[in-house]
Order: structure tokens, then sequence, then C-alpha cells
């Protein structure tokens, strides 16, 4: 039996989209039990034979700075969900609420993995090869160095090599070109690590990819800090919205279209579905001592349902300890670049 603990207050839309979700996601995995946390009252309808509520006093807001969640709401339904995993009573939390309150008192609690300075939220993009690319950050760091870069591209590395099944994915920097020279210094300075490191033989680096080539799907990782990484989902998500509609408007013009788009619904229903962001949900927090998972904070029931499946499939598949062996087997490489990394600033984007 697979435990999964949920807050099921955080997002923008709470209970009323999580408790379906969590009916949902109980139906279809008969091997789950849900440890469901939040206040007492929108829970204590819920009554399922694999579901437990935990009750928690306060609630972390969307727009609640990092001190107020960290110091002061010791009781909030995020804080609680992730005290879980730390306690061992589940093998990963998924939160929907505000990011930077989610990676401060997960890494708070957890702590990050040896040779891992700052965790980092990896998702997926649909790429025109019928998969996905995975990227790394989007949206816990906004300020990085080439150092911590580095540290992404060995975190996203395990992630694929666990979830995918492959031994040597393929690894690229997002940068404004192909060149070595392009990019800002702190671009420059992580292409010089990446590739030596690719030299080595620790990483299988491509170099520099673009934005187009996330889609395209040059690269099975693309590495980049949070700022960007953010900016490059959010554009991805309104790129598949926007072409669904224009399809959706074009087809309904006149009778002629119309006609057109029955013969064609098999193939609209396969790009509509492919497209769908809601079917990508769900962040994992890479690089800390246990699993927890971010969802989007605007998802409805069908996202939030992939981001508690994205949960299950890391626990089943025991992300946590094979991503631990693949970083320790990077421990040389990290160790090189350790005494180069800066002090942090607190990360600030929401996801």
């Amino acid at each position: 039996m697979i435990t999964i603990a949920v807050d099921c207050m955080g997002g923008d839309h709470g209970p009323r989209v999580t408790l379906p979700a969590c009916r949902q996601f109980l139906l279809q995995h008969p091997d789950v039990h849900l440890l469901l946390v939040g206040l007492a009252g929108p829970l204590q309808s819920f009554v399922h034979p694999r579901a437990t509520v935990i009750a928690a006093s306060e609630v972390v807001t969307m727009d609640d700075p990092l001190e107020v969640a960290l110091r002061r709401k010791k009781d909030s339904s995020m804080r609680v969900a992730i005290q879980q995993v730390k306690d061992g009573r589940a093998q990963a939390a998924v939160s929907a609420g505000n990011t930077a309150a989610l990676m401060a008192i997960s890494r708070y609690l957890l702590k990050t993995l040896d040779g891992i300075d700052r965790p980092a939220i990896a998702g997926q993009i649909p790429n025109a090869k019928g998969r996905a690319t995975t990227v790394l950050d989007m949206g816990a760091n906004v300020d990085c160095t080439a150092e911590h870069l580095l540290q992404f591209a060995v975190m996203g590395v395990a992630l694929v090599s666990v979830l995918n099944g492959e031994d040597n994915p393929s690894v690229g920097l997002l940068n404004i070109g192909e060149e070595a020279i392009k990019g800002n210094e702190v671009i420059k300075k992580a292409g010089e690590l990446l590739r030596a490191a690719g030299q080595a033989g620790d990483l299988n680096f491509i170099g520099n990819v673009e934005g187009n080539d996330i889609f395209k799907g040059k690269a099975d990782i693309v590495v980049c800090d949070g700022f960007v990484g953010n900016v490059a989902l959010k554009a991805s998500e309104g790129l598949a919205t926007m072409i669904v509609e224009f399809l959706r408007a074009e087809f309904s013009r006149n009778l002629l279209t119309k006609m057109a788009a029955v013969a064609a619904y098999p193939v609209i229903a396969a790009l509509k579905k492919r497209m769908d962001h809601r079917r990508y949900n769900g962040g994992a927090l890479l690089g800390l001592r246990g699993l927890v998972f971010k969802s989007h904070g605007s998802a409805d029931e069908l996202g939030f349902g992939f981001a508690l499946t994205r949960a299950y499939d890391a626990a089943r598949n025991d992300l946590l300890q094979r991503v631990q062996a693949r970083i320790a087997r990077a421990a040389p490489l990290l160790a090189s670049t350790e005494a180069m990394v800066l002090p942090e600033p607190s990360p600030s984007l929401s996801v």
C-alpha cells in the first residue's frame, strides 16, 4: 500500500478541487491510502476506507510571505502534510499551494541530499516526438549560479533515468543561441561546467538549446533557472490553449468546416489530448530527502489528479532511493564545484 499525504487546502480552489480529485484517484488506484490534511470542517464529509483525515488548524495562502508560512503557521495543512513524509507515515506529499512556501517548508523539514545546495522543480512539457521534455528549474530558484545549474542537470538525469528507464538521457542548457559564446556570464560558465562533465563521461551534454528546442524534443532534459523555466512553462500552456481554441473556432465557422471537423475529429481529439497541460501537472521537488510534488495552483480536478498520479508513480518506483543513488554516483563531480557555490537568496516564484 502506497501512502500519499495531500495538502487539501492549497491552491486557488482548495477542497473544491482536491477532494473530488482524491476520491476519483482512490477509485483508480486500489493500492493507495491517502492522508487528507486540512481544516476539519471542509474535510469532515470525506469518508473512504483508504483515506484518513488529519486535521490542521491553519492554511498557507498563495500570498503569504515566507516568514509567515515557515515561522508562524506551524500547523498549516502544507506543513503537516510534509511532516507525514518526514515521519515516515507517507511516501510522498502533494500540494497546490504557495510554491515559495512549499519549497521553504520542504527544505526545512526534509533537508537536502548530500551534494545538492538547492532543490529544483522538475516538470514536463510535451514535445513533437510524442514524449515530454523534462525542464528544471520551473520556478523554485530565480537567481542561480552556474554550479546550481550543474546540480539541476544531475538531478534531472536521475529523475529521467528512473521514470523513463533511460541510462544516459541527453541534457541541454537553455540559452539564446546554440553557440558557446552566447548568454550571460552565468550561462557561459554553466556551459563550461556541463561540457567538462560531458567530456568526463558524467553527463550526456549536447550543448546549448533554444526555446523552440524544448518542443522539438532535442534534449531529454533542459536546464535553466527558475525564472526562465517558469516563463517557458506558462508560455507552453498558453500556446496549447491558443491552438486548441483556434481549431475549434475554424472548424465551426460554417457547414463545410463543420463537415471537415467531423472527418478530422480523431486527429483533433488526439492533438487536444496531447497538448492538454493538465496531463503534465505535478512537478517533483528534486534534491530533498523525501518526495514532494507541486501541483499548479489553478489546477482543476483532472490536473490535480495527474499530480497525485506523478507522486504515486514516484513512490511506486522508489524514486527517492534511486535518485539518491544516482546523485551519490555524481558526488565527485558535484564536490569539485562545491566550493564555488554562492549563498542563496530566498525563492520567490509561484507555479
